[in-house]
């Protein structure tokens, strides 16, 4: 047993170390540069340069006019805010003619059916992008909010680094501890993905929902959304085929830069995972069943280490804590508290549970349900893009 125990010390204390090495590049967005040409010429007020922020919704009347006006605010930007109505059966779409009645800058388009082969979110920003005039393009979701000058500050990010695509992770205002290590838990399981993308490493790509700012010229030599029509992770994969045409991508902690409002709870993060974690490894149930199978492995080990009262043993069962050192780190890039990182280690089970809710929920109804349309296994695993 005590190789089984120094060996599993070992790898936490391998992962941990991991993890601090590639969180030297996971960063905060920088603040605008101060001085009257520090603004970047791509954003600079009154030139020609423009954004066009395309917001897919459905149902979101407790956040969409917030969300909108949050985008109307953008500083040194000039702006205009294209959201597709998907199928909305509350008010939303009474709420976005109102604004829109207001503001010429807001055009709402709606949509009254979803096309075959496509997912409804996929479509909805294929929609949005189309008409899109703006020479950066922002996909951002229903229900973030933005900070007011978030878009100027990614362009300012994006010139300093010659990048044509500028992601941001969604930042959670988490009601509890447990929800707090659970999202620290998603931004470590990142920070190499993060890492990767800024040190432009081979195949490095990564791109997240809640914002996604491309330059136009570069969406459209990826194919855009036409190429995504049928892929969960549509966020992600715009990232990879972004980088397959040869385009540069920064990525950093979005915090209360991009505000979103969902995940709130740790049993509400299970339901929003319920479609994504089996989706995020290409619905392959061998892959499932070996990380399942390791992970029980693991945690009979931690259990042995705890009860055999040897230095070894306790040295395997304590070193998850380990953890809590690079989480620590993210809570102060984030601004929350010490005992949010101490959460983490104890999430580990929670993830698990997680990922084994979402694959046993998309095996036995034979696909996901989102945005109330059904999609099968076979269609999705024929149009992922990979």
């Amino acid at each position: 047993m005590f190789l089984f125990f120094g060996g599993t010390a070992a790898v936490f204390v391998a992962m941990t170390a991991h993890m601090l090495f590639h969180l030297r590049w996971v960063r905060r967005l920088p603040a605008l540069a101060s001085g009257p040409n520090s603004t970047p010429s791509d954003a600079r007020e009154g030139s020609a340069v423009r954004c066009s922020i395309v917001i897919p919704a459905r149902n979101e009347e407790e956040r969409i006019e917030t969300t909108v006006r949050r985008a109307l605010a953008q500083q040194h930007i000039a702006v205009e805010v294209i959201v597709v109505d998907d199928r909305s059966t509350d008010r939303t779409s009474a709420i976005l003619d109102r604004l829109a009645a207001d503001e010429a800058r807001l055009r709402v388009t709606r949509i009254a059916a979803l096309p075959d082969g496509w997912l409804g979110k996929c479509h909805a920003c294929h929609v949005g992008a189309r008409s899109a005039t703006g020479d950066w393009i922002l996909f951002t979701d229903a229900d973030c909010w933005l900070e007011s000058d978030v878009i100027t500050r990614a362009l300012q990010a994006a010139e300093r680094d010659g990048a044509d695509h500028i992601t941001l992770t969604p930042g959670v205002t988490p009601e509890d501890l447990g929800a707090k290590g659970w999202h620290l838990g998603v931004l470590l399981s990142l920070a190499d993905w993060i890492s990767r993308v800024n040190r432009d490493r081979p195949k490095a790509h990564l791109g997240m929902g809640a914002f996604n700012l491309v330059r136009a010229s570069g969406y459209k030599r990826t194919g855009g959304y036409e190429a995504l029509r049928l892929t969960v992770l549509d966020d992600v994969r715009l990232g990879l085929l972004l980088r397959r045409a040869g385009l540069r991508t920064r990525a950093f902690v979005g915090g209360n830069d991009v505000e979103c409002h969902w995940g709130t709870t740790v049993r509400s993060m299970i339901k929003v995972m319920e479609k994504n974690y089996f989706a995020a490894l290409d619905y392959r149930l061998g892959v499932v069943l070996a990380g399942t199978v390791f992970m029980m492995l693991i945690s009979t080990i931690l259990i042995l280490g705890l009860v055999s009262g040897t230095v070894m043993g306790l040295a395997a069962t304590f070193s998850p804590l380990l953890f809590i050192l690079p989480a620590g780190i993210l809570t102060r890039r984030l601004g929350w508290s010490w005992p949010s990182a101490v959460c983490l280690p104890f999430m580990f089970p929670v993830f698990l549970y997680s990922l084994l809710n979402s694959v046993c929920v998309a095996l036995s109804q034979g696909g996901i349900r989102w945005r109330d349309t059904f999609y099968s296994l076979e269609a999705l695993r024929a149009g992922n893009v990979r």
